[in-house]
């Protein structure tokens, strides 16, 4: 899949947040690159010959931000396509895993840790 079809599968994922969600993403910047860097994966403590990620959140979680935050730069979700494209077979399981992975991260920017996120189904 080329890097045009997968932005638009983001872009899709993205537009299927409801809007009581969506409302609070105004100062989060969606990005996607092609893989994450080896100093990435040793920064989370991934092994990159084994593991690998789909997305990540950086930034302070809606509910960690104290009073006066305002003026910060925009929290940043990234999507990497290399993993993503690999793990999926079919344009239809990459669909789904792309639409998991956006609510994922976004769940992480609303405060929710992993555990949760999983008992979730994302």
């Amino acid at each position: 899949m080329d890097r045009a079809d997968f932005e638009a599968l983001v872009a899709d994922a993205l537009d299927g947040i409801p809007e009581e969600f969506a409302r609070h993403l105004e100062n989060v910047a969606v990005v996607i690159e092609d893989e994450p860097s080896p100093a990435l994966l040793a920064r989370m403590r991934l092994d990159p010959r084994r593991a690998t990620l789909f997305g990540l959140y950086e930034g302070v979680p809606l509910d960690g931000r104290p009073y006066d935050y305002a003026g910060n730069l925009p929290d940043r979700i990234t999507i990497f396509r290399g993993p993503l494209v690999r793990a999926c077979a079919t344009r239809q399981a990459l669909e789904r895993e792309v639409r998991k992975t956006v609510v994922h991260e976004i769940a992480h920017f609303f405060g929710l840790d992993d555990a949760r996120i999983r008992r979730l189904g994302y």
